[in-house]
Formats: structure tokens, C-alpha cells, sequence
């Protein structure tokens, strides 16, 4: 009898809220407000709260998602709208959304829109109607609120109901511009990012507040524009050959983001030039590949996972009424020094 109890508290799903109050000898009220991080469990104590917790692992609970849902009239999922599923930028963030929601017993559904007006739209219906309770946007230019609670990752426009995630784009340009001047860099060449990149109208405005504040001048020959969408340092690559083509010199390469700058250095390199030594290169974002790629690539860290995480966490206030809402919330980035900056050369 005892081996059969055993096999059946084992099996997911199987055991109930019940059988976890009953082992710890608590109320199955008590024993629900914790697994389900209802407000009312602040109020428990610590030391009975971690004694739940163990045991409900103990015994392999899982809460009854679906009778949760009905009893609450809620379905506890969150809308993730994002540009494009498999770039390095978005990944990140979208693994600290999934890591905070995952905490929190909620659920989120997928959707891309490729920077397509129509294809946000749609999509943004089709979430509606499978029942989100909210929307975390990345990389995505918002015109107009969404009809639900939002996080915008990346976003900029002041919207009603939308809370946005914004890097200080200022204190980015500088620690990158500061650090290539140190290194004796006059003539620096700029990558600006693509018009339909959320970022890309905030970070151009602040590298040329930044660059005249530091008496940086920038050469219009050296200004390169990135103009179509792809995930992989193919971005880079072809307006890195234009910017080579016009035969003006440069020390140094400050890319839009670090995909770009990848592309960048591969063809640099197919010119002869060598990085840092010819010429130095600083990325935007600090993705997976730029501490692997070689040279290291130097870079501006985005603590996008970070972002992600915080995005979740102000999504879910916002859904249960929890706080006040803010309409934006400010990331302060930081300066990741590695091998593709050196000291300008001689000439």
C-alpha cells in the first residue's frame, strides 16, 4: 500500500493542494497563497513558506493551471511581440522575460512582426483574442497604445498604458566615444542604425550631442547608414566595404550595434587591416558572440536579459494593480573593454 501511495504523489500533476496542506500540517488556504505568490503570502513567515515550497518539490506538485484560470476568470499570459525571432538581441531579452514569468506561474505567447505596421496589428488582435492579459513589445516603434497593459523594451513614445524600458543612449555614446578618444582616436567612422529600428532615431541624436560636446568632428565621409534587416553580421558586412570603398581614412569604427560591428571587422580584414592595430571597433549591446568572436569585440553593454526581466515584473504589477505605473524606467549601460580597441596608430 505504502509502494503504491509512493508511485501515485510521484506522477506530475497528480498531487493536490490538499495532500501538500496535509503533509505540512497546514491550512490548504496557507499552502495556496504561497504556491501561487498571492499578495497574502507576504504575511506568512519565511522559515513556513520555504517548509511549503520544499515539500510541494518534495512531493512533485503542479499547480492546476486551467483551475486556477476559471477560478479567477484569468488565464495568467502575457502577449511577446518582437521583431524577429532568432536575433541575438531579442534572444536575450526574451530569456529574461521567460525566466521572470516562468517564476511567477505565468504564461506568454509569441509573435513577430518584421517591422511591418500591418503584420503588428494583426498579430496584436490575434493575441487579444487568445486572452493575454498584457504585452511586452521589443525592438518594436509603437504609434499608438496597445488596448491592454504594456512594456515596451526599447521603446520611446510617450503612450498611454505603456511603460517604457529605455536605455541612457547619452551615457552609452559617451563611455564609447571617451574610451576611443583615450586611446587617441581623431578620425572615428560611425555606423547609424536602420530607421526602422526602434533605437536607432535616439542613439544617432545621442552620439552627435556627445561627439560635438567632445569636440569630436564628424566627417560626413565616415558616416555610413545600415539600411536592411538581418539578424546575422551580414548587416554589417556590405556597408563596411562602402565605407572602405571611399578611401578616407579612419582609426576607428563605432557600430550601431554588435552584429553590425561583427560584419564590420570581417571586412575590415578582408582590406588587409588589421583590428585593433589599423583600426579600432566598438559595438553597441554586448551580445553572446561578441566575447567570442575573434577579436573580442569592445562594446557598450545593454543588460538586456536585465530588461527583460524588469519589463515581466512591471507587466505583472501593472495586470494585478499593483504600484503606481511609470511611464518609463532608465537603464544605465556600461563600458566592456576587450581586444578589437588599441591605441590609434601612427601615421
Amino acid at each position: 500500500m505504502g509502494r503504491q501511495k509512493k508511485s501515485r504523489i510521484s506522477q506530475p500533476g497528480r498531487v493536490t493542494l490538499r495532500e501538500v496542506a496535509e503533509r505540512v500540517g497546514l491550512a490548504t488556504g496557507t499552502v495556496s497563497a504561497v504556491l501561487n505568490d498571492a499578495p497574502s503570502a507576504r504575511a506568512i513567515p519565511e522559515h513556513t513558506r520555504q517548509r511549503i515550497q520544499a515539500t510541494a518539490r518534495e512531493l512533485n506538485y503542479r499547480p492546476n493551471f486551467l483551475a486556477r484560470s476559471l477560478r479567477k476568470k484569468r488565464t495568467y499570459t502575457v502577449g511577446l511581440i518582437i521583431e524577429e525571432i532568432g536575433d541575438a538581441y531579442g534572444s536575450m531579452v526574451i530569456s529574461g522575460v521567460e525566466a521572470y514569468l516562468r517564476q511567477h506561474n505565468y504564461f506568454f505567447l509569441t509573435v513577430i512582426h518584421r517591422h511591418d505596421a500591418s503584420m503588428l496589428r494583426d498579430h496584436s488582435q490575434l493575441l487579444l483574442e487568445r486572452g493575454v492579459e498584457g504585452f511586452i513589445t521589443v525592438d518594436t516603434s509603437l504609434v499608438e497604445p496597445l488596448s491592454l497593459p504594456t512594456v515596451s523594451v526599447a521603446g520611446h513614445r510617450t503612450l498611454k498604458g505603456v511603460t517604457n524600458i529605455v536605455l541612457d543612449q547619452e551615457r552609452g555614446a559617451r563611455v564609447a566615444l571617451e574610451h576611443l578618444l583615450a586611446l587617441g582616436h581623431r578620425k572615428v567612422a560611425f555606423m547609424k542604425g536602420q530607421p526602422f529600428s526602434s533605437d536607432a532615431e535616439e542613439r544617432w541624436k545621442a552620439v552627435c550631442s556627445v561627439a560635438r560636446e567632445l569636440g569630436l568632428e564628424m566627417d560626413s565621409d565616415l558616416i555610413i547608414n545600415l539600411e536592411f534587416d538581418d539578424p546575422s553580421p551580414q548587416v554589417g558586412y556590405p556597408y563596411a566595404k562602402q565605407l572602405l570603398a571611399r578611401k578616407k581614412p579612419f582609426t576607428a569604427l563605432f557600430a550601431y550595434n554588435d552584429i553590425s560591428a561583427i560584419g564590420a571587422i570581417r571586412a575590415i580584414q578582408e582590406e588587409g587591416l588589421r583590428v585593433p592595430q589599423d583600426v579600432s571597433v566598438v559595438g553597441f549591446d554586448d551580445i553572446p558572440w561578441a566575447a567570442f568572436h575573434t577579436p573580442s569585440l569592445t562594446t557598450v553593454r545593454q543588460p538586456l536579459a536585465k530588461m527583460g526581466q524588469i519589463a515581466a515584473e512591471t507587466l505583472i504589477r501593472m495586470i494585478e494593480g499593483d504600484g503606481d505605473r511609470s511611464p518609463e524606467i532608465a537603464i544605465e549601460p556600461t563600458l566592456v573593454v576587450r581586444e578589437s580597441t588599441g591605441r590609434a596608430p601612427k601615421r
